[in-house]
């Protein structure tokens, strides 16, 4: 909105197009501190909102230690994401090139999957209220038929759409299918069909190694910080087409834009931990995990930076790695465990480790994973 302002300004008046609010990295940036203070001023709200509707969670796991080691968690309003969610949506509203398809998009991803995840929470919370010990939300299934809808209808959209482009983009629609490659400058142009089985993939896989890895207070939200901020370079440099040949990326025409969304995810995540760092005021639940996971998947999509996100988001794989490890071998084996308890943050936790000292830690193991991932494009 604040974009569109100005650049109608530029072409009225002494403004320059040109001007420093034109550029996507001064607007990424201000969505930082804009989204983090209106999560900050907003938070304490919201807060006492979720706990005026008694929507207050209590961890449970099919582990009596870590229940135990959890307990006092009880009661902690959870469905904190919409303070994520609203932030993300206000700041892009005001900073992003509304009318972009790419950031159209985005929001529609953002809004979709915050939406199920919120249905997920209220069963979830709601049935805990009739029934004690009882947590009935939507069945592992039911997410993913949504999840996969959501991944088919946003693969049609993105593949076609550089069709619709200028004729002075004559690359555009070429680039806008081809897969980069972490290491080496080659790339793969992909067939419609490649093409939507690997969104559905990164779209459902995102969302959920997200909302896995949302078990512990800051764990998540710090994570995806981090996660967000690495991919706020790739979009910027993907989006520009001085820089993306220099980087042997292949430039994607208009995705620069998607940078302020990334810059509103970052912002956003950094104002929750402002309340959900241990011990945490309120939980993101999965309106905060689906959703943050899934638009960050539909970035690296956009940009074709999708085996970047295995390294960049290495945390998140290695959460969901270790719940599939767990299952595949529990179900091999008649019932034995490669871990105390997954995902594999509280394996770590039942060893002894404290929840900060896991928190921290593997916020460590994320920052090291998204620069790795970034060093990675001086390698190609």
């Amino acid at each position: 909105m604040l974009y569109q302002l100005y650049m109608w300004a530029s072409r009225h008046s002494w403004v320059s197009e040109n001007g420093m609010f034109a550029g996507v990295i001064f607007r990424a940036a201000g969505a930082i501190m804009l989204s983090f203070l209106i999560v900050l001023l907003c938070g304490g709200r919201v807060i006492r909102w979720l706990l005026k509707q008694k929507v207050g969670d209590r961890p449970e796991f099919h582990n009596a230690t870590l229940n135990e080691l959890t307990k006092h968690k009880g009661n902690t309003p959870t469905m904190g994401g919409i303070m994520i969610i609203g932030a993300i949506v206000v700041s892009t509203l005001l900073l992003a090139d509304i009318g972009n398809f790419y950031v159209d998009m985005a929001l529609l991803c953002l809004v979709y999957l915050a939406g199920l995840g919120a249905i997920d929470d209220w069963l979830k919370l709601t049935t805990a209220r009739r029934t004690p010990g009882s947590r009935d939300g939507l069945i592992a299934w039911e997410k993913m038929v949504f999840q996969v809808g959501l991944g088919v209808l946003l693969a049609v959209f993105i593949y076609y759409h550089p069709n619709k482009l200028p004729d002075q983009a004559a690359d555009a629609t070429a680039n806008a299918h081809r897969l980069n490659w972490p290491f080496v400058p080659s790339t793969v142009t992909l067939t419609w069909w490649l093409f939507a089985i690997l969104t559905v993939i990164v779209i459902t896989g995102t969302s959920n190694a997200v909302n896995l890895t949302d078990g512990m207070d800051g764990l998540a939200g710090g994570c995806m910080a981090i996660v967000a901020f690495a991919f706020l370079a790739l979009a910027y440099v993907t989006g520009d087409y001085r820089w993306a040949p220099l980087l042997h990326f292949t430039w994607v025409q208009h995705s620069g834009e998607l940078a302020v969304v990334c810059g509103a995810i970052t912002g956003s995540c950094l104002g929750f931990l402002w309340y959900n760092c241990n011990p945490a005021q309120v939980f993101m639940g999965d309106t905060g995990s689906l959703a943050l996971g899934g638009v960050i998947g539909y970035v690296a999509i956009v940009i074709r930076q999708e085996p970047m996100l295995l390294l960049i988001g290495g945390i998140f794989v290695i959460e969901a790695s270790s719940v599939i490890m767990q299952v595949g071998y529990f179900r091999a084996t008649g019932g034995k465990r490669i871990f105390l308890c997954s995902p594999i943050h509280h394996h770590f936790h039942l060893k002894g480790w404290s929840e900060q000292q896991v928190v921290v830690r593997f916020w460590l193991i994320s920052g090291l994973c998204a620069a790795f991932g970034l060093a990675t494009v001086k390698l190609r």
